[in-house]
């Protein structure tokens, strides 16, 4: 079997198919986090704080070394919105199969 035919069918199984999609998907979903980030959630707490721009809060140390921390609290922020939306997408799926399993017993 040469490794065309191997890659062909390693690419057209389900499995392979389906993380693909589930990538791009994932890769789209996180530019809209990101945009609900930076484009509406950060201004007003920036606004709130005294008209900052919130990614830009740093801590100078020195004249060299700054500690970015208004931008490591907004990825924070994204991470949390992306985790929580993980957790519910397998709850949903763990109920739906969950509720599969129910219907199939005898």
């Amino acid at each position: 079997m040469g490794i065309l035919t191997e890659f062909k069918t390693f690419v057209s199984r389900g499995n392979a198919v389906e993380l693909a999609i589930g990538v791009v998907i994932g890769a789209a979903f996180q530019k809209v986090v990101d945009s609900i980030v930076t484009d509406i959630i950060m201004p007003p707490i920036g606004y709130l704080i005294g008209k900052v721009e919130f990614k830009d809060l740093q801590l100078h140390l020195g004249e060299t070394v700054t500690i970015k921390y208004g931008s490591f609290i907004q990825t924070l922020i994204q991470f949390a919105i992306i985790a929580f939306t993980i957790f519910l997408v397998v709850k949903l799926l763990n109920r739906m199969k969950r509720d599969e399993d129910l219907v199939d017993l005898p």
